[in-house]
């Protein structure tokens, strides 16, 4: 297995160079983890006027100073409906939380150091300027950078944006991702099969991949194994402007691996084939026009590993995110062998212990064709190319799924 490429190497390779895409206006409600393609600016100051902080009265401090004291009520202010008056000396506005401080006063006695007499209240203790008051502008002022360009949006930063104004975001457009089955023996779920044929799994399990990743699934479906097949959907992926093609199967070099000689007869320019993985080693990286070509292997457990580790950080790239694998510490439940020269990644079950330690146990099976076992996992052990043998309990590298 001479000159396979190490993963780390592919991987540098696979994300060399990518553009940031550009930028498009969406809803706030369609903003959810999206990334941010300009800097945001308040529309206005927050809050908007100086508010209450408290249930209680508006008052002068001065007024207060000595207690207790009866002041005259002469209103109320509440939110979204103000006192519209001035507070002159020896007065109280009844006020709420959030509402806006009337003209005139200074500080909010609360509520539960007065006393209510008809159209006077008691003030039973005193109170420093300004207190309960939320000043004008104290989150933020017209024109304030909020947001910088690059944020990854999540529930904070949107209710930010909503509460400077903007009703519309300017953010970096998704990576368009077409995913192409290939092979005679492959049927969509559902339509009738051949005894010799099996059911497409793939192209669902990588579509929401994609959509995890930030990125928008075009299924082209299932190439037949020939060449002029392969051509039109190679066509359809140009046609839909596909920043990434995901090819499943065919990559090899047998009688019925046509996906390279398709790809090379339109023009692909190729990176690499074969890569020091397990599962995964046939994988195939390659640029066609403005597309990035990712041929992953046909088995379903490859093409989904390989594409965690490979596909994920390539649509995040487009979008100016960094590459952020979830790798924690944990220790083996079982001894491991010797490894040889291909980085493994292991389908393991990873269970978090009372003292927080994360133990990784290996699946007893790791054929590539078998799914059940990666549904299963909530995690890939990692082993270097030539890692030593380990003991039950020795430290190791994972992966988190889910």
């Amino acid at each position: 297995m001479a000159g396979l490429l190490p993963v780390d190497e592919a991987l540098r390779r696979i994300l060399a160079n990518v553009d940031l895409l550009d930028s498009e206006t969406v809803t706030l409600g369609e903003a959810g983890g999206r990334v941010l393609a300009v800097d945001l600016h308040a529309k206005r100051q927050q809050p908007p006027f100086a508010a209450s902080a408290m249930d209680g009265y508006a008052v002068r401090a001065d007024d207060v100073a000595n207690v207790p004291v009866r002041l005259k009520l002469v209103g109320q202010s509440a939110a979204g409906h103000a006192f519209q008056g001035l507070l002159n000396a020896g007065e109280a506005v009844r006020i709420f939380t959030g509402a806006p401080v009337p003209d005139g006063a200074d500080s909010v006695v609360i509520q539960e150091n007065t006393t209510a007499h008809g159209d006077e209240v008691e003030i039973s203790e005193t109170i420093a300027f300004g207190r309960n008051i939320r000043k004008a502008g104290l989150d933020f002022n017209s024109g304030d950078v909020l947001l910088d360009a690059g944020r990854q949006l999540d529930s904070s930063a949107l209710a930010l944006a909503a509460s400077a104004d903007h009703p519309q975001l300017s953010v970096i457009r998704r990576p368009r991702v077409a995913i192409l089955a290939t092979g005679d023996e492959l049927v969509s779920p559902g339509e009738p099969y051949r005894p010799d044929q099996i059911i497409a799994s793939n192209s669902f399990g990588l579509a929401e991949i994609v959509r995890n990743a930030g990125g928008i699934a075009i299924d082209l479906g299932i190439a037949e194994d020939r060449l002029e097949a392969l051509s039109d959907a190679l066509d359809r992926a140009i046609a839909a402007k596909a920043d990434i093609l995901v090819t499943l199967g065919g990559a090899s070099v047998g009688d019925h691996d046509l996906v390279q000689p398709a790809l090379a007869a339109h023009g692909m320019e190729l990176d690499f084939w074969k890569i020091a993985l397990r599962p995964g080693k046939p994988l195939m990286f390659g640029h066609l026009q403005d597309m990035r070509i990712l041929g992953l292997p046909g088995n379903p457990v490859s093409s989904l590993i390989c594409a965690h580790i490979f596909l994920t950080p390539l649509i995040r790239a487009f979008m100016g995110l960094p590459h952020a694998p979830d790798l924690r510490a944990a220790v083996l439940g079982v001894d491991m062998p010797v490894n040889d020269q291909r980085q493994d990644y292991i389908r393991a079950r990873i269970v978090t212990g009372a003292d927080g330690t994360l133990t990784a146990t290996p699946f007893p099976l790791q054929d590539s064709s078998m799914l059940k076992f990666l549904a299963d996992a909530n995690g890939l052990i990692i082993r270097e190319p030539h890692a030593t043998a380990l003991a039950a309990g020795s430290p190791c590298t994972i992966l988190m799924l889910r």
